[in-house]
């Protein structure tokens, strides 16, 4: 039996899933995962290193917009860019490239919720985000920012990246308690090119005044719509609305705000000082750096005492049934082998290391010991939260670039 190709010859990409594993060049391809105007999204892993419990994220420039050159120039130029982005809260790029005539960049894997989801079922249980996490969410948000605003090219001179698109659907937090920023790399090549085919309506709600006006932009910009994202997490409500686009952006501009506590009695007056900060309309009165935001912002955790194994609860209460089946899917998709590969009778397959799956009867009495299939969903308290579900990540990188091709990590 031959194995699936990722293309077929109407040039659709077969997904895969979990469960089906499809060969998309030197990955798997195990289920369409997000869908976007630009690209999709797909869960993936590795097909040549079997030992590595590692889940990548692969977004595929979508067939109609990679005929634009342009387009691909800015969507390859910009992948190398967010390679550069090492840091914990921003998504970790592995490698941009080509495979059977698609343009694709390779991405860690997170297994969550984006902040859009989280804040839609806080409407729906009529519940709220409490004030420590929101805190929290928006000090990360702030820190991955100013490590992009600060980031100096190889010459040593600033790079000067500024976001353009901090809004909730670009930050993802994991079932883990980790908060990711999105999409950070390509954000600024995609925004002009979206406007040009309308994927940018809606997206005017997390501007700040001055992009709203189309003057010259700056890191500040990028504090602004991090400030919206507060705001929101905070009251459970949009910030700016209005009837007509036109009404939306004049809101904008004026950025007339009410202080966040008029809605949440549970926001103290150093709250609100700060989300006003990031909102004020100007911009010499707003934070001058992501990272004056965020050091206010942790000065206040500390004065919370919160833990972030608190946010991994709480997502994990959120979402009980989506957990559920994310431990199930990962663990699937680590395991399954496509049809076509799967060994037969004459080609036996080598055997896999495992852990006995009980308890020899000489060992003292105890839990018994984990599955390697099990750790992804038994993530150790103690150690930071893996972007992966539940993998750790020494053991992912362990010969994991080697084997991939790509050379060593530039984390």
């Amino acid at each position: 039996m031959t194995n699936k190709r990722a293309s077929t010859d109407s040039g659709k990409l077969q997904p895969g899933s979990p469960a089906d594993p499809v060969p998309f060049g030197k990955y798997y391809l195990l289920g369409l995962i997000a869908r976007g105007g630009m690209a999709e999204v797909y869960r993936a892993r590795p097909r040549n290193a079997p030992d590595v419990e590692q889940l990548l994220a692969i977004k595929v420039m979508r067939p109609q917009l990679a005929r634009e050159a342009r387009f691909v120039d800015m969507f390859n130029r910009e992948g190398q860019l967010a390679m550069l982005l090492a840091n914990d809260s921003i998504v970790r790029t592995i490698e941009v490239g080509r495979i059977e005539g698609r343009h694709y960049i390779a991405m860690e894997y997170i297994g969550g919720r984006d902040l859009t989801q989280l804040l839609r079922r806080c409407q729906e249980t009529n519940k709220r985000i409490p004030v420590p996490h929101a805190v929290y969410i928006a000090a990360r948000i702030a820190e991955g920012l100013h490590f992009a605003h600060s980031l100096r090219g190889s010459d040593g001179r600033p790079l000067n990246i500024v976001n353009r698109d901090v809004s909730p659907s670009n930050v993802r937090l994991s079932y883990d308690g980790a908060v990711k920023l999105l999409d950070f790399g390509i954000a600024q090549a995609l925004m002009k090119f979206t406007s040009e085919i309308g994927v940018l309506k809606g997206k005017f709600s997390y501007m700040s005044p001055e992009q709203i006006r189309g003057m010259p932009l700056d890191a500040r910009t990028d504090i602004f719509s991090a400030g919206i994202i507060l705001y929101e997490m905070l009251t459970t409500e949009k910030l700016f609305r209005g009837d007509t686009e036109f009404a939306l952006m004049e809101k904008v501009r004026k950025a007339e705000i009410p202080p966040p506590s008029k809605f949440n009695r549970r926001v103290n007056a150093e709250v609100d000082r700060i989300v006003l900060k990031c909102l004020a309309r100007d911009v010499g009165n707003r934070y001058q750096t992501a990272a004056e935001l965020a050091g206010e912002l942790n000065a206040l955790i500390e004065g919370y005492r919160f833990d972030p194994k608190e946010l991994r609860q709480f997502m994990r209460q959120m979402f009980r049934k989506e957990y559920a089946k994310e431990v199930e899917d990962t663990k699937s998709a680590l395991n399954s082998v496509p049809l076509g590969e799967q060994p037969t009778a004459t080609t036996p397959a080598a055997p896999k290391p495992s852990v006995p799956k009980s308890v020899p009867t000489s060992a003292p009495p105890g839990p018994p010991p984990q599955t390697p299939q099990q750790q992804p969903a038994q993530t150790s308290p103690a150690q930071p939260a893996s972007a992966s579900v539940g993998a750790d990540e020494q053991q992912q990188k362990r010969g994991f670039w080697s084997r991939l091709g790509f050379g060593k990590s530039k984390r």
